[in-house]
């Protein structure tokens, strides 16, 4: 909206009108600079959403690795898996039901094919991989529990024939490339470093406390809660890993 010029008696006016048309270029002007600030201020907003609204605190953080739960929680619990365990097949369903009841904690997944599940392990691990490329922390849970779902287990892979539901040409790019092998390679390279075998492993970590305990096997929920509860005393008596013995699968 053009603003209003300054309003003036008219025996002003008819004193200054030799002076005015000398004067208007500059009136003009100044009416020109008046219209541009408000172009610019009420643009402004608009604007400016992009820029306040992308800092990496406020955004998703981008994977991997793959949360699901509170990102912010004080506790993050990495599952050492493998798609084709029949073990983690069994005990994921459960441990996703556990995290959704627990607002304090985030699970994080962590590949880690058995060599005797190979091929059809890191196949289906670059399936998770792509699929959470293409869409996110979301996307990559759910790739997973469709392979868990879906898959025959112990290395036998997917029946014949069976395609995910849900394959875009972006996820099929993906799995056209070499990208989603890195991850799992590194991932694994990783959990056998630290020691890390067997699937389903967990790995509860404190991250106000910084202490950690390692817990294999399919820990049902009451030792996770006591293992946080261990990991939050405030005397250090607390190993910074430990292993709580489970069956576990080892092929």
């Amino acid at each position: 909206m053009e603003p209003k010029r300054p309003s003036i008696p008219m025996q002003v006016q008819a004193f200054r009108r030799r002076r005015w048309r000398s004067r208007w270029p500059w009136a003009l002007a100044a009416v020109v600079v008046a219209l541009l600030l408000i172009w610019l201020v009420s643009r402004s907003p608009g604007e400016s959403t992009p820029r306040t609204s992308a800092p990496a605190s406020e955004t998703p953080v981008a994977g991997p690795p793959w949360q699901m739960g509170n990102p912010e929680g004080r506790f993050t619990l990495t599952l050492y898996a493998d798609l084709e365990c029949p073990f983690c097949r069994s005990y994921f369903p459960v441990l996703k039901r556990w995290v959704d009841g627990n607002a304090d904690v985030a699970l994080q997944w962590h590949h880690l094919p058995l060599a005797a599940h190979e091929p059809a392990a890191s196949a289906e691990a670059r399936l998770a991989e792509c699929a959470g490329e293409a869409g996110g922390h979301a996307a990559f849970w759910q790739a997973v529990e469709w392979v868990y779902g879906h898959t025959r287990s112990d290395g036998q892979g997917l029946p014949e024939g069976q395609r995910y539901p849900d394959l875009t040409p972006a996820i099929e790019q993906c799995l056209a490339s070499e990208r989603p092998d890195a991850p799992i390679r590194t991932q694994t390279a990783e959990a056998t470093n630290s020691g890390v075998t067997a699937t389903p492993s967990l790995r509860l970590h404190d991250r106000q406390t910084g202490k950690a305990i390692l817990l294999q096997g399919p820990i049902e929920g009451d030792a996770l809660l006591s293992a946080m509860d261990m990991l939050s005393a405030t005397d250090n008596t607390a190993e910074p890993a430990h292993e709580l013995p489970a069956n576990t699968s080892r092929q």
